[in-house]
């Protein structure tokens, strides 16, 4: 039985890749920075505790889902988040080239600088802006130079079970008639289960390198909201402001990639694979909220 190995399993996508996978014939060591029920304690910025595990456990397949995903905290965090960020994706690597497992490791759009007029390929050349996106593309890095057997998935505005801004906006329109949103950063909504199925697609490939893995199509912040509250039936009117403005309202905001649009260029090339439209995720995930 194959074994699969998964840390941040609490997380968005680590409670989504677990979902996924309950019709396949599976053992899961899911891990997180606490122990709990079906849960195994690791601190992967420990390399001899990640070594420990990966060694008594032998999982054929290692995702990690575990990340400093604060964005704004990062700045303040620096140290913290480039030990899970990176040198997390290191140890990582370290012992599933020791051990032979493959190793699926996710990353961000937060790797560029968000300038662009197109979306970016896997080709395009990298220049984060935010201490978020620097430690993240160290992780990347890592992975190339200690991994034998490894996807790196770059996504970019994920949701799911847990956490996130398609909930914030629900939540806010409970109480409020009008709701803030930026309307000048646009990227690619993605659905935590619908990049849980991108992974086992390719998990049992040996299609490795590095892959962009976003929901088709794209929007804005602002659009993402007024679709959120139209498939919710909400009446709550959606303000679109600039970055600047909401900036000024909201003072210590973290850099944030003005263009996020991630084009699956090798997805595309390299398999038959396609991720749902952006639209028909979100209400997928809308659905399962009832």
């Amino acid at each position: 039985m194959k074994k699969i190995l998964v840390t941040g399993c609490n997380g968005q996508l680590g409670k989504a890749i677990n979902q996924e996978y309950m019709k396949d014939e599976a053992e899961f060591i899911n891990t997180d920075v606490q122990a709990g029920e079906g849960v195994t304690a690791l601190d992967i910025t420990d390399v001899e505790q990640v070594l420990a595990l990966v060694r008594e456990t032998k999982p054929d397949v290692i995702i990690n889902c575990a990340a400093h995903t604060a964005v704004d905290l990062c700045e303040q965090q620096w140290d913290s988040a480039y030990k899970i960020n990176a040198l997390g994706a290191r140890n990582l690597s370290i012992a599933a080239s020791e051990t032979g497992a493959k190793l699926i490791h996710v990353s961000t759009d937060y790797v560029f600088d968000g300038t662009g007029t197109r979306p970016y390929t896997e080709f395009d050349a990298p220049g984060p802006n935010s201490a978020y996106g620097k430690t993240k593309l160290e992780g990347e890095y890592f992975v190339k130079a200690f991994a034998n057997k490894y996807f790196i998935l770059r996504t970019a505005w994920l949701y799911g079970d847990g956490k996130n801004f398609v909930k914030t906006m629900l939540r806010l329109s409970e109480s409020h008639d009008k709701v803030t949103v930026v309307d000048d950063q646009v990227g690619s909504p993605t659905s935590a289960a619908e990049l849980a199925r991108m992974i086992h697609f390719l998990e049992p490939t040996e299609n490795y390198g590095l892959f962009h893995a976003t929901c088709e199509g794209s929007c804005s912040w602002a659009d993402l909201a007024k679709e959120t509250f139209r498939l919710a039936g909400k009446d709550t009117a959606v303000e679109r402001v600039s970055t600047e403005e909401y900036c000024r309202r909201n003072p210590n905001q973290a850099p944030r990639p003005a263009y996020s649009i991630l084009e699956n260029y090798m997805l595309r090339l390299t398999c038959d694979f396609r991720m749902a439209d952006w639209k028909d995720a979100l209400k997928e995930y809308m659905d399962t909220l009832h």
